[in-house]
Order: structure tokens, then C-alpha cells, then sequence
């Protein structure tokens, strides 16, 4: 048992450094032709980004606290919002089909109930300008107690990825066992229940929790490495934009192509008691994930590079679908 499960969390250490690192081979080779296409499109002279944030930094006026809050709330927010603003459209007109076709849990949220929405979104509202906002402030004490969060020069792109892939190991580590805590018994029942309202999730309830986990276990593991690691505001904008858009993507319901799949997340959803984290590692190293290897679900779990639903082209065993 013991080199069963060895095994398995070499296969799954590799899958992420694979992930990992393609991910940074394809950022890397592509730079430069991404970053020439933005000068031609934008007519700007030297380094593109650099060039946008020294007019961003000089309009400012070098406003460090403008410049961290921009980075750091506005941006992220925005992004978050305008992705689930699509999704909300999508989830409460089950229109257009061709994205709802592509729904994991089928049976549910056709559509989406308006009052449960409303409701969640009125608590992610308040997570965000009650908590995340006083939290991201004292954010900014620490990061500038350790240095220049928001210096005229922007880290280089090498750099930018290296901190990336270290924040996103930071996050595994610390969302895991976060998570873990919250569904502890002494504290589920009290705090982690609110976000299992949804067994099935659309993606605006990435966000939807108890305020003691929305600290605890959604800020927390996004906010160490950038502040471990004395991150540019640059990075760490980039960084929660990513993190927020990808929990969207987990929770949204919907395994659609091209995207990073959220089957992991929506089986835990779904059964409670698997799948905690959101590479995948602790949870082979654990043991939580062995339910959701032995599903279709776990057939699934991968990028869907064509057009037909998984649902489709791996179907439930028949034994399930008649349950």
C-alpha cells in the first residue's frame, strides 16, 4: 500500500510539473512575438509592458497606494466580475446552448435559481468590500514594510514566471489544508457548509462563503506568495487575476473547450469528502482523491481540445445513469 501510494504521488508530482512546466516553455518561447504584436498594435516604442507602466506610474503621480489598490482590487475584481457576469447570463437563460451543452451536472442549475443567485452574489459582494478589501490594506503595510511593491521597474518576464509557479505552490499547500480545517466537524457545520449549499456550483460561488473561510481559505493561500516573496504589485495584480479567474473556471459548472477542466473541484461539490486541493498533489499524497479517480469524472479531468461535450464522448457507466 505504502509503494501504491509513493507511486501515486510520483505520477501526480509529475502531471504538475508538466503542467508547470509547459506552461513556462510556451510563456518563455512565445514572448517575444506576443510582446511584438502589442508594439505594432499599440504603436509603442522599447518594451511594451514596461512602456505602459511607466505612463500608468507617472499619471499617478508615483501614488504607491493608488498603484497597489489598482493592482491588487480593481483589476482582479473586474476581471472576476466580468467573467461571471457572462456566466450568470448564461446560467439564469440556459442560452446560448452551445455553452450550457457543455454542463458537468446536467440534471441541475437549468436554469440557475434567480433567488439562490441573488444571494450569493450579495454575500461575495460584501466578502469582497468588507474583508478583502481591509485585508489587501494591511497587505500593503507588510509589502512596503519589506520594500518597493510599486517601484518604477517592472520585474522581468523570467522572473514574473518563476514567482508565478512559486505562488501557485503556495496556494496548493496552504488551500489544502485550509480546506481540510473548514470541513472539520467542529467547524463545518459553522462556517465551510455555507459554500456546500452548492453541490452544484456556478462560478460566482468561488467566492461565496462564511467570512472566517473567505480569510482563512480563500485570501490567505493567494496572498502568501506575493508577500513571501516581496512580489511587484505587477506580479501580484497579475497573479490574483489569475487565481481568481481560475477558481471561477472550477466552480462555474461548465467543462468548456480550451479551458483548464473543473471537473476536480465540481466532484468535490458533489461528494464532500474528496478532492481539496487544486493541483491535485496532496490529495494523491493524502488519499482524498481515490473515489474521484475511480469516476468518469476523473476520465474527464483533462483539456477539452474539441467541440463534443466529455459527457458526451465519456458517458456515465450505465449503472450510474439508471441511479
Amino acid at each position: 500500500m505504502a509503494g501504491e501510494n509513493t507511486g501515486g504521488l510520483w505520477d501526480s508530482l509529475k502531471k504538475a510539473a508538466f503542467v508547470i512546466g509547459s506552461g513556462l516553455f510556451f510563456l518563455v518561447g512565445f514572448r517575444n512575438s506576443v510582446t511584438w504584436h502589442l508594439q505594432r498594435f499599440w504603436g509603442a516604442s522599447g518594451d511594451f509592458w514596461q512602456t505602459q507602466w511607466t505612463k500608468l506610474h507617472q499619471a499617478l503621480g508615483g501614488n504607491e497606494t493608488a498603484l497597489f489598490f489598482i493592482g491588487t482590487m480593481l483589476v482582479p475584481t473586474l476581471a472576476f466580475w466580468m467573467f461571471n457576469a457572462l456566466l450568470m447570463l448564461v446560467d439564469t437563460t440556459g442560452k446560448p446552448n452551445f455553452i450550457t451543452r457543455y454542463r458537468i451536472q446536467p440534471d441541475k442549475n437549468s436554469p440557475v435559481d434567480a433567488a439562490r443567485l441573488r444571494h450569493a452574489v450579495k454575500t461575495v459582494l460584501f466578502n469582497q468590500v468588507c474583508l478583502s478589501v481591509p485585508v489587501v490594506v494591511l497587505t500593503y503595510v507588510v509589502m512596503r514594510w519589506r520594500g518597493d511593491p510599486c517601484g518604477p521597474e517592472l520585474p522581468t518576464f523570467h522572473w514574473v514566471l518563476l514567482e508565478l509557479a512559486v505562488c501557485g505552490l503556495i496556494e496548493e499547500i496552504l488551500f489544502y489544508y485550509t480546506h481540510r480545517l473548514v470541513h472539520h466537524p467542529a467547524l463545518y457545520k459553522s462556517i465551510h457548509k455555507i459554500h456546500h449549499e452548492w453541490t452544484a456550483p456556478v462560478g460566482v460561488v468561488a467566492l461565496y462563503a462564511h467570512p472566517v473561510e473567505h480569510v482563512l481559505s480563500n485570501m490567505l493561500p493567494a496572498l502568501m506568495g506575493p508577500v513571501l516573496l516581496g512580489s511587484h504589485v505587477s506580479t501580484t495584480s497579475l497573479w490574483f487575476t489569475i487565481a481568481l479567474l481560475v477558481t471561477t473556471v472550477s466552480h462555474c459548472g461548465y467543462h468548456l473547450p480550451l479551458l483548464p477542466s473543473p471537473e476536480f473541484h465540481d466532484y468535490h461539490h458533489l461528494k464532500f469528502n474528496q478532492c481539496y486541493g487544486v493541483l491535485g498533489v496532496l490529495d494523491r499524497l493524502h488519499g482524498t482523491d481515490g473515489k474521484f479517480r475511480n469516476d468518469r469524472a476523473y476520465e474527464r479531468h483533462t483539456v477539452l481540445l474539441g467541440l463534443t461535450p466529455l459527457r458526451e464522448s465519456i458517458p456515465d457507466h450505465p449503472k450510474k445513469a439508471q441511479e
